[in-house]
């Protein structure tokens, strides 16, 4: 007999009735150290004050109008994400997925409107994950994702993660843009180095393409910039963002220069939910926090404080961990272990973590983790090393 919700996922058992800070407990008052922030989304941290403030006060005012009427915290909370980007012009969804979506659509309009309706194509990478829906499964490739859901939709050229010429090769006159995530996340935590998110800049300015950048899990602030691609010192044309923007509240958003987003015209996009009041109550309380003085310096303090253990950590269990990676509060653990082993040794210390591809565990805890949350996170995961390497042994 079929589960009342639809069974598509693997659940824990465990389930959570309050959150607070970094952590959160179980109906039976069981406290975990949360280092998933729910895949990067709660990064204010459970029950951040301002934020629970800020949707109470919009609640008791008005939930819903829909896009057919002028919303003011909606062009607040656009004009706030304008003037600390590159973006000229915001379109709100409701998640990552949708937020991409639209960025694919406003690709292929880009180039219909300037006279070249031939030019479609996305160029993706492999091990990249861009949503759920039929064309975000189709643009990250992974057949896992594809399998039984009928042809793939027609648009999508992958090349090899980090092969420079495969990249190159693949462009041609039916190219569009290249869609790239700075930092793959579901792809087990591999940066883009600087050097070559300059290199696409290049690429795509070269052959009049454009950059399409997926910051829903590495923005608002996850590694130590309000995204990613600044480290680069480069801008894209479009970025899709999502989770983080939310800090929990279901909220993601298109950014786009104003030449990039010149065919999206009234009729051509819409979303029913997308950017309602109670979303960009949150999601204007969410940059109040992470715009906040000395908030962002933080974020990299502690990013550095945990690496350096997680290195010490990496020296000390080298048959449990192979490598460690990421970049600011999106870390990763390369695992010589099956990673589902290593989560669920993690789970036994009450330490919450998320499972990545190429064997990686995920590391992110919300953006207000402190010196000591870090500490007794890394003494968990030192306890979580000991027992898997201690199996290891015995076997």
């Amino acid at each position: 007999m079929i589960a009342a919700v639809l069974p598509t996922y693997n659940r824990s058992k465990l389930n959570f009735e309050r959150g607070e800070g970094v952590r959160v407990f179980t109906p039976e008052g069981d406290a975990y150290l949360d280092f998933g922030a729910g895949v990067a989304v709660t990064s204010c941290g459970h029950s951040h004050p301002h934020l629970v403030a800020a949707l109470t006060e919009q609640a008791q005012k008005i939930w819903h109008t829909s896009n057919i009427y002028q919303m003011p915290g909606q062009e607040k909370l656009a004009f706030r994400l304008i003037e600390k980007t590159f973006a000229d012009t915001v379109f709100f969804t409701n998640s990552g997925a949708e937020a991409l979506e639209c960025s694919i659509k406003m690709a292929r309009k880009y180039h219909a409107v300037i006279g070249q309706p031939e030019r479609f194509r996305i160029i993706t990478f492999e091990g990249a994950f861009h949503g759920r829906t039929l064309a975000t499964i189709a643009a990250g490739g992974q057949a896992k994702y594809l399998e039984g859901f009928g042809p793939k939709v027609e648009g999508f050229d992958q090349v090899p993660f980090g092969d420079h010429d495969a990249l190159k090769a693949a462009i041609g006159p039916e190219t569009a843009g290249i869609l790239i995530e700075p930092i793959q996340g579901e792809g087990g935590v591999r940066p883009v180095p600087p050097q070559c998110l300059r290199g696409l800049r290049e690429l795509c300015d070269a052959n009049g393409i454009l950059l399409l950048l997926d910051e829903v899990q590495c923005g608002i602030g996850r590694t130590g910039k309000l995204f990613a691609h600044e480290w680069a010192g480069i801008t894209p044309d479009i970025m899709a963002i999502a989770k983080g923007i939310g800090g929990g509240f279901p909220l993601g958003a298109c950014l786009a220069t104003e030449n990039a987003a010149q065919g999206m015209t009234a009729g051509t996009h819409g979303s029913t939910f997308g950017g309602n009041p109670l979303a960009t109550a949150v999601g204007n309380a969410v940059l109040d926090v992470v715009l906040a003085d000395g908030f962002l310096d933080n974020v990299l303090q502690r990013s550095l404080n945990l690496k350096q253990k997680l290195a010490q950590l990496k020296d000390s269990y080298p048959a449990v961990i192979e490598d460690i990676r990421g970049q600011g509060l999106m870390m990763g653990i390369k695992c010589r272990v099956p990673n589902t082993e290593f989560q669920t040794a993690a789970l036994d210390h009450k330490l919450l973590t998320i499972a990545a591809g190429d064997n990686v565990v995920r590391l992110l805890p919300p953006l207000v983790v402190t010196d000591s949350d870090i500490a007794e996170a890394v003494s968990k995961l030192e306890m979580t090393c000991r027992a898997l390497q201690a199996q290891k042994a015995v076997a």
